[in-house]
């Protein structure tokens, strides 16, 4: 039981709470930033019952792995290359909504508005999707390029022909 309240085990658990902290809080700024905070709430940042349970899952995760495997938290490299990916994947997010400016919503939009570009420069120049949770997503991403195609037609069609998903398996 010693083994659930560890430096190593604390430090790593820190390291969840803080980067998904950081993870709230900068997308927060960033939508109020690009489209005002009249129209930010907290269903536009996609907090909903799904991002519930991956929480309550991954909390669970944790758990069961401490109690039944506490070795695995001595390894301290293990959470570090874990962090930096986060860290990694938290720049190529941040980098996608500040290069989509006010085309980036968290939620998809349905009709097309005059200010509406397609946005094919910055990171949006090698991947068409930034940021990759397969199973999250992948609905969601099928509807959105759905929109998309209806929104700019032909324009889209030929950068989805020359541009990656970003997400293996999605054409």
């Amino acid at each position: 039981m010693t083994e659930i309240f560890s430096h190593t085990a604390f430090r790593q658990l820190s390291q969840m709470v803080f980067a998904m902290i950081f993870f709230h809080i900068s997308e927060y700024i960033l939508a109020i930033a690009i489209h005002g905070k009249m129209n930010v709430t907290l269903m536009s940042l996609l907090m909903g019952k799904n991002y519930l349970l991956a929480m309550i899952c991954s909390l669970l995760e944790y758990t069961v792995e401490i109690y039944f495997f506490p070795g695995l938290k001595e390894h301290w490299w293990i959470s570090n290359v874990g962090l930096v990916l986060i860290v990694i994947g938290e720049i190529i997010r941040k980098l996608a909504i500040v290069t989509a400016g006010r085309a980036f919503t968290h939620l998809i939009k349905r009709y097309h508005e005059d200010h509406h570009k397609l946005v094919t420069h910055g990171v949006y120049r090698y991947t068409r999707h930034p940021v990759v949770v397969l199973r999250f997503f992948q609905q969601r991403i099928l509807y959105e390029e759905y929109f998309l195609r209806q929104f700019f037609g032909s324009e889209y069609e030929g950068y989805s022909r020359r541009t990656s998903s970003g997400i293996p398996f999605l054409k």
